[in-house]
């Protein structure tokens, strides 16, 4: 058997003659894989938790659950348990730490550095005409984007960024939509050749006329004018990157940010729907262009449901979404990068959570002290639990624990500053939850505090899970004193708003396995149905909004929910 598939020890034992003390033995206890991960000291063992344990020297290796390259396994102990891996909570330190929550205003090179490309990336960063990336809100499109128009640049490859304040103006006055299209894709060929030339210099007047000559074709026009010029004074960057467009004919063009000022009305989708349209048909008739377009799960939904001629455009669409184990390789991947370790998403991916979990010791303690089920779990299961499987929730419950660490002076984030940041954090969650949705369900906010539990759910501590039959008579209770209306006029009746609560991911589907849950999310390419689907579990109020919903009873809230199943 070679090393790269010898089995991951239950226990091992090993002595250093350097780095610590000479001969000290180095205790290493590997822990189920579903319970708590790597622990380790030097000398003196420690107690383990829950079924693994520490045992001496010489002890020989035996098989459980995960196959990991060993000789990586030993590097990672020793270097952990030999370096002062601790860090001083302070601003500066915890945004290195664990990232901007917005990714603009991160600096690009350790963006690149520490970004982990989960499955979506390369469906998105590629030749293809057109790409539209949908997601929630916080999912990591914008990331994604300056990545991908970071290596493209590296490639020597002509890319360009489009935002909203580029095209605000554009048919601004026009009620006529095939028009609107018209004055859209003349909008869209004159940033694209406005800013392509600009970055080298060459903008001359009339643009618009000379772009006209060539019958809209952008690739055309660019290529004789970067042909017809002189480039002395351009850096040799500069000039490679002309050369490659000169030879390849192509551009990649990105326009994020799209919902910035998005309500939701008829001229905001109409506006997006025409400049869809419009890019498809640029994209189809210049040869060369590839668009990638993010647009956020609410405005894509509102769009294509409003506009039949959008239908063309849902080959193009790529659903973003993460698994909680892809987010946690996300935060060690920072953490590592941190200090001074820079893993591949091969690696980081390819190992189990225990394991992954042990790289976040070095700013937080190992194991959560919580109430009830969350007692002595460990800790990346918790924050497993409490996000919805979008980065910048994991990055916001971290951030607020690490500055409260840094305000009570602690060496580690410890059961109590998540405890003391709780509630700040749902609290966040919901208001991002109504801010996001109520273009969509512009009653969203007292459907979503209509959840909170009633007087007699909470005497019976029934409140947040329901089988289906609860569910839909609790939004039957609510829906007495409210008349909910989608945006496009729809009477919305118990089922609709269930399936609702579901696609936005303040429901999710729950079934008991033991002391945890399994918890099922709505498959974001369903985004458009508008069915309600009983598959057979129950349902539970997502826990990152437990405590916005329940401020009057903080301290009850861990013995009303379980945390998720490894």
């Amino acid at each position: 058997m070679g090393l790269d598939a010898v089995p991951l020890a239950m226990v091992a034992s090993r002595t250093y003659g350097g780095g610590g003390k000479a001969g000290e033995t180095l205790q290493v206890g590997v822990i189920n894989l579903g319970y708590s991960p790597v622990r380790m000291s030097f000398g003196e063992p420690r107690e383990q938790e829950r079924r693994g344990e520490s045992l001496s020297s010489g002890t020989a290796l035996s098989t459980i659950y995960a196959k990991i390259n060993i000789i990586n396994l030993f590097n990672y102990f020793y270097n952990s348990t030999l370096k002062d891996r601790k860090v001083e909570f302070n601003e500066e330190n915890i945004a290195q730490l664990f990232g901007h929550e917005a990714a603009e205003d991160e600096d690009i090179e350790r963006l690149k550095a520490y970004y982990l490309k989960g499955r979506v990336y390369d469906q998105v960063s590629n030749n293809l005409p057109l790409r539209i990336l949908v997601g929630h809100k916080g999912i990591g499109k914008s990331a994604l984007f300056h990545v991908s128009m970071a290596e493209e640049k590296q490639k020597n490859h002509l890319s360009l960024l489009i935002k909203p304040d580029d095209i605000a103006e554009i048919g601004e006055n026009e009620t006529n939509f095939l028009k609107l299209i018209r004055e859209w894709k003349n909008g869209i060929s004159e940033i694209i050749s406005k800013k392509s030339l600009t970055s080298f210099g060459l903008l001359h007047d009339g643009l618009r006329a000379k772009l006209n000559e060539y019958g809209g074709q952008l690739i055309d026009f660019l290529q004789s004018t970067f042909k017809s010029e002189e480039f002395i004074d351009l850096s040799a960057t500069k000039k490679a990157i002309i050369n490659d467009f000169l030879s390849s004919g192509k551009i990649y063009v990105y326009i994020d940010d799209l919902d910035r000022g998005w309500e939701g009305k008829p001229k905001d989708i109409r506006k997006i729907s025409a400049l869809l349209n419009a890019i498809r048909d640029i994209a189809s008739e210049c040869k060369g262009i590839s668009f990638r377009i993010s647009l956020r799960s609410d405005v894509y939904y509102l769009v294509r449901t409003s506009d039949e001629s959008t239908d063309k455009i849902e080959g193009s669409v790529v659903w973003f979404s993460w698994t909680n184990h892809e987010i946690l390789a996300l935060l060690v991947k920072r953490i590592d990068h941190y200090f001074g370790e820079d893993n591949t998403t091969e690696k980081l991916i390819g190992l189990p959570q225990p394991v992954l979990a042990g790289h976040l010791d070095k700013v937080m303690d190992t194991v959560f002290n919580g109430r009830g089920k969350w007692k002595k779990i460990p800790t990346y299961r918790m924050l497993m639990s409490l996000i919805r499987r979008r980065p910048r929730d994991l990055v916001k419950l971290c951030t607020l624990a690490a500055k409260n660490a840094g305000a009570e002076g602690h060496k580690s984030i410890g059961t109590s500053d998540f405890n003391s940041i709780f509630e700040e954090y749902s609290q966040g969650r919901l208001q991002d939850t109504i801010n996001e949705y109520r273009s969509e369900l512009p009653e969203i906010e007292k459907l979503l505090f209509g959840m909170k539990p009633s007087r007699r759910e909470k005497t019976t501590k029934s409140g947040y899970i329901y089988t289906t039959d609860e569910l839909l008579k609790k939004i039957d209770n609510i829906r007495q004193n409210v008349a909910f209306r989608f945006q496009d006029g729809r009477t919305a009746n118990n089922k609709d708003l269930a399936a609702f609560l579901y696609k936005i991911n303040f429901l999710t589907a729950r079934k008991e396995k033991g002391d945890f849950v399994e918890r099922k999310y709505f498959e974001e390419n369903r985004y458009l149905s508008h069915k309600f689907v009983d598959f057979g579990f129950d349902w539970e109020i997502h826990p990152a909004y437990r405590w916005a919903l329940q401020p009057d009873d903080l301290g009850d809230i861990f013995q009303s929910m379980a945390p998720s199943a490894p």
